[in-house]
């Protein structure tokens, strides 16, 4: 069984580059796959690997500047999910394209599992679900309000055109992990909003520490790696990857006329051009080959995102 690991920090690096090489030597003299993030305000990533390996990681990231204090969630994976290994360095951890915006200065309200259905229960709270629509489709808190954006940078467009919804209430927040919003509840805090609160570890520890009878929780949660989505107590959910849009798939979506491995869904049928439809076939064909091959392929993945 390995384990993976879902983790993030806002601190100041002056020099993330300097930090990459060797965050990448040691993730492969421990057999660490998965992608992190690196940038002048943190670290964000998950990573999956033996439990040896992930000890020795995490206890490299917590060695870095202002990362003694680092949390991080698990989760078991009975194969790995990720197939290479990547740091990567960006203007932003989670990217939100407001400069002003700093998670160190102050957040909302934390929120552990145990108090949240309480609290979204409550009348004058306003629920918001600050993922992704294709991540909202296939699972939210029951009564959350979808934004309906399709990346994190259109999210203070959307609060800009609906703060007038909220007059009054007090709005409690939530993501995948936590990191999103550590910045969305920031933001809403220098536009003049009061009572912002946010659920402590997001929705992976919500269903890791909360009984599926106690659940507010209905669907999945979409992860970003090839479990593609989890359950209750972070059981792997039913859900399988487009690999041309990377939007989660019902089993039976492969059904459909419009499906063809690889390369397009019914999500993604009118979105691509004929020469970006060729590039995945190749890859697919390469996959198939390396497979065959009793190998995995590593090639680089085609998408929009």
């Amino acid at each position: 069984m390995l384990t993976v690991c879902a983790l993030y920090h806002f601190t100041r690096f002056d020099n993330p580059a300097a930090l990459r090489g060797p965050l990448l030597d040691l993730a492969e003299a421990n057999g660490i796959r998965g992608s992190l993030l690196l940038a002048q305000e943190g670290i964000n990533g998950t990573i999956a690997g033996t439990r040896l390996g992930i000890d020795a990681m995490l206890a490299h990231i917590r060695a870095l500047p202002g990362c003694a204090d680092l949390e991080w969630k698990e989760s078991p994976a009975e194969t790995m999910p990720f197939g290479r290994m990547k740091v990567r360095l960006k203007r932003e951890i989670v990217t939100m394209g407001q400069p002003d915006v700093d998670p160190r200065a102050r957040v909302g309200h934390y929120v552990a599992p145990q108090d949240w259905n309480a609290l979204i229960s409550e009348p004058d709270v306003a629920v918001i679900d600050t993922r992704n629509d294709y991540e909202v489709a296939i699972g939210s808190f029951e009564g959350a309000i979808d934004p309906g954006t399709q990346s994190f940078g259109e999210f203070p467009k959307w609060w800009a055109e609906n703060r007038h919804r909220f007059h009054n209430k007090r709005i409690a927040m939530f993501c995948t992990g936590g990191i999103r919003c550590e910045k969305s509840t920031n933001y809403l805090l220098s536009q003049g909003m009061e009572d912002v609160y946010h659920l402590k570890g997001g929705i992976l520890k919500y269903l890791e520490e909360i009984p599926e009878d106690q659940s507010l929780w209905q669907g999945a949660c979409f992860v970003f790696d090839d479990r593609v989505s989890v359950e209750h107590g972070l059981k792997p959910g039913p859900h399988i990857m487009c690999h041309a849009c990377r939007r989660p798939l019902w089993p039976e979506d492969r059904e459909r006329p419009e499906y063809e491995e690889g390369v397009q869904c019914h999500q993604c049928v009118d979105q691509f051009t004929s020469e970006r439809r060729a590039a995945f076939r190749e890859r697919q064909r390469q996959i198939k080959l390396a497979k065959s091959r009793g190998m995995q392929h590593l090639g680089v993945r085609l998408t929009h995102r």
